[in-house]
């Protein structure tokens, strides 16, 4: 027989099938909650872990409801870092939940064998971690009790969150009911226990906790009941993890601080956001990773919270002694000195209500003692009633007024001098810096809350310490425009820049910060301008006149000066021989930034050659392989050239012109050469100097047709223009 958490009883569970289909195997662990068992699912043939609630609970329709709407959410989340469930489910009076079973142990088993873990393992566990618990936030869950005994190492070094069950959608309701605080208290951010609010900035605060606790092999406040950490968690900052282990980086510590501020708004956003800082901060110091050691301790380990037995997790230790809060409920009184769970509250609940020491379950031995005389009886009445009274005039004091303390003037007071009077009332100074004008550094320019305001012993006063005017910061060289200006406005000045203050330089590249004015360490008033100086790049210098110089010296020239030779640019000038070098591109004399690039500036044309007396098709062919664009224009009457050949060129032979338009037209001779007319009649020289397109005139007694022809005018041989009358004289 089991007990359950009301009190009573029913049979062992173990070898029944729940709903047909989950075979129930033996007892992982018990909580306050439910008790979780080793199953097989008989229809996908597969272990599984089954958590079985207690009856009390079972009854209880308002939580049966929860139950499943939590599951269902829990089931809705699917991570490989985090424990799956597969179903939940009723079974007359047996209410389950079933799990995947993760063989290995967990956190609080590894940290139990090996103590403080190094910086490696630590961030080889905390980031999968996060990154389960990103993935919840992302779906709008937040876990709440994030602690060593749900983080589950496999027997493969895997990690994964365990206990979902207590999840519930951002959205919802997220306080528990009267003075009792659902988590586990060593972990609990300050604003779960000052109102019972949580959010994924609560979760960051938990994972925060259990990295200090594997950095140091404790949880950063101790303390003889679960109150006292609960208070310190409300109003104390939790130490630095160096003050325990110096050889963890301070970048660790540091980001270790920032997820356990407790103001929430303080913190990463997120565990997406803690993690991602994280990796950041691992690249940066090239943190290597480890393989994360599985727990010797080898229980199944596919719990949820609650369900570990005797956990670290709730361990509350002072110098002397170590007290555990127990993550299952005790049956029966706990002993003279047992603390009581509350029956109905989750595994790992902290009833912060005092508890009432029980009457022990059996009689101690009788032991025989000396009567004690009567003065010594008086003596030990007296001193109990001093006691008493003692207990009551404190009490008395501090409910009434003995609990406030108020707030001293402190402004106008160095810092130290301060603090202490801060100290002397009761309460925690907490110290902020800004610059002023007007307090001297070093020195309270302000206070919150104000002087003499009423406040409960041990909260914090706000010192607000100047350091004085603000200095100008050194910028480095070469520095973006934008870098400079963040930096000048975190240092409370303003920052100016123009054209009119820009300068050359040869180190610092176009557009980058050179310097500022006022220099770095100059002292100025709040706002104060600061000019940045930005580069314009090299100073320039002229370029120097290589005109008239052979192509060789005149790059040598300009590569002395101190610039690059780009591509020769040619320009068209008829004036002087092609190739000649005439000038540079920018032209010499400007000032151009050293190392820009000039071009050469080069002579080119094309002379149109003499092709005088060439047949047209000839000189169209040696001017085309010249680079010249050849038409052909009329011809024209030159007595001196035959006709078909060529008496001319525009532009004319020797003229230089531009390759760009090397445009030539040819001009041929249409002369006729007068044939030899005096061999044959009259008709046969008309048909014959007709056909030259000649016409022919006859100066003779006789013209007839027949008369033979005995001179001409012009004589054979000569050139004419078309169309001239060549006169032919006659005889019968």
């Amino acid at each position: 027989m089991s007990t359950s958490g009301g009190g009573r009883t029913r049979p062992t569970l173990v070898g029944t099938v729940l709903d047909g289909r989950y075979r129930v195997g033996a007892v992982i662990a018990r909580g306050g909650m439910s008790t979780v068992y080793r199953g097989m699912d008989l229809r996908l043939d597969r272990p599984v872990a089954i958590k079985v609630m207690k009856s009390s609970f079972a009854s209880d329709p308002s939580f049966l409801t929860r139950f499943e709407r939590e599951a269902r959410t829990a089931a809705g989340l699917a991570h490989r870092g985090v424990v799956a469930v597969y179903d939940q489910g009723r079974d007359g009076d047996i209410v389950f939940l079933v799990m995947e079973l993760v063989d290995g142990g967990t956190l609080r088993d590894l940290m139990r064998q090996s103590g403080a873990l190094s910086v490696p393992v630590t961030l080889s566990i905390l980031e999968p971690l996060l990154a389960a618990l990103g993935a919840a936030h992302a779906g709008g869950l937040v876990h709440r009790d994030v602690k060593p005994e749900n983080v589950l190492i496999s027997s493969k070094g895997e990690v994964k969150v365990a206990d979902f069950g207590l999840v519930r959608a951002i959205s919802s309701q997220t306080m528990a009911t009267g003075d009792v605080i659902l988590g586990t208290v060593a972990y609990l951010s300050p604003e779960q226990v000052s109102t019972g609010a949580s959010d994924p900035r609560s979760d960051v605060y938990s994972a925060g906790i259990v990295a200090y606790e594997m950095l140091t092999g404790h949880t950063p406040y101790l303390g003889d009941n679960a109150i006292s950490v609960a208070y310190q968690h409300v109003h104390s900052d939790v130490p630095p993890v160096t003050d325990d282990a110096p050889g963890v980086p301070v970048e660790l510590d540091d980001l270790i601080l920032a997820a356990t501020r407790r103001d929430p708004f303080a913190r990463p956003r997120d565990a997406s956001a803690f993690l991602s800082a994280l990796v950041s901060m691992r690249a940066r110091l090239g943190l290597a990773r480890a393989v994360v050691p599985v727990p010797r301790v080898a229980a199944p380990a596919g719990r949820p919270t609650g369900t570990a037995g005797r956990s670290a997790a709730t361990s509350i230790r002072t110098p002397a002694q170590q007290t555990r809060l127990t993550d299952h409920p005790t049956v029966g009184p706990a002993g003279p000195t047992g603390t009581r769970m509350v029956p109905g509250v989750g595994a790992g609940t902290v009833d912060l209500r005092s508890a009432v020491p029980p009457e022990p379950d059996q009689p101690g031995p009788i032991v025989r003692r000396r009567t004690p005389s009567r003065l010594r009886r008086w003596l030990i009445v007296a001193v109990i009633v001093l006691l008493l009274g003692t207990a009551a005039a404190v009490g008395g004091w501090w409910l009434g007024s003995g609990r406030w303390a108020y707030a001293p003037a402190v402004v106008n007071v160095e810092q130290q001098k301060a603090e202490t009077l801060v100290r002397n009332a009761g309460l925690v100074p907490h110290v902020s810096t800004e610059p002023s004008d007007t307090v001297p550094q070093g020195t309270v320019a302000g206070s919150r809350p104000a002087t003499g305001a009423r406040m409960l012993r041990g909260s914090e006063v706000d010192l607000v310490v100047s350091t004085g005017r603000p200095v100008v910061p050194a910028i480095t060289a070469g520095s973006t425009v934008a870098q400079a200006v963040l930096t000048i406005k975190d240092a409370d000045l303003n920052p100016v820049y123009g054209e009119a203050t820009d300068e050359y330089s040869s180190t610092v590249p176009v557009g980058a910060v050179i310097t500022t004015d006022p220099p770095p360490d100059t002292t100025l008033p709040l706002a104060a301008d600061v000019t940045i100086v930005r580069s314009k790049g090299p100073a320039p210098v002229p370029v120097p006149d290589v005109a008239g110089k052979a192509g060789d010296d005149a790059k040598n020239a300009l590569i002395v000066a101190g610039f690059t030779v780009a591509a020769d640019k040619d320009v068209f000038d008829p004036d002087v021989d092609p190739g000649s070098i005439t000038g540079t591109d920018p032209a010499a004399g400007q000032l151009v930034p050293a190392g820009s690039a000039v071009a050469l500036v080069v002579a080119t044309s094309l002379e149109v050659p003499v092709v005088r007396g060439e047949s047209l098709d000839a000189a169209a062919a040696d001017l085309r392989r010249s680079g010249f664009v050849v038409t052909v224009g009329p011809s024209a009457y030159d007595g001196d050239v035959d006709g078909g050949l060529v008496i001319g060129t525009d532009p004319a032979a020797g003229v230089r012109v531009d390759p760009a338009n090397p445009a030539v037209t040819l001009t041929g001779s249409n002369a006729v050469s007068v044939p030899d007319v005096t061999r044959g009649n009259v008709q046969q020289a008309k048909d014959q100097l007709s056909a030259l397109g000649l016409q022919t005139a006859v100066s003779a007694m006789f013209g007839a047709s027949g008369s033979s022809v005995i001179g001409q005018d012009p004589s054979a041989g000569s050139r004419v223009e078309p169309g001239s009358t060549v006169r032919v004289s006659a005889f019968p």
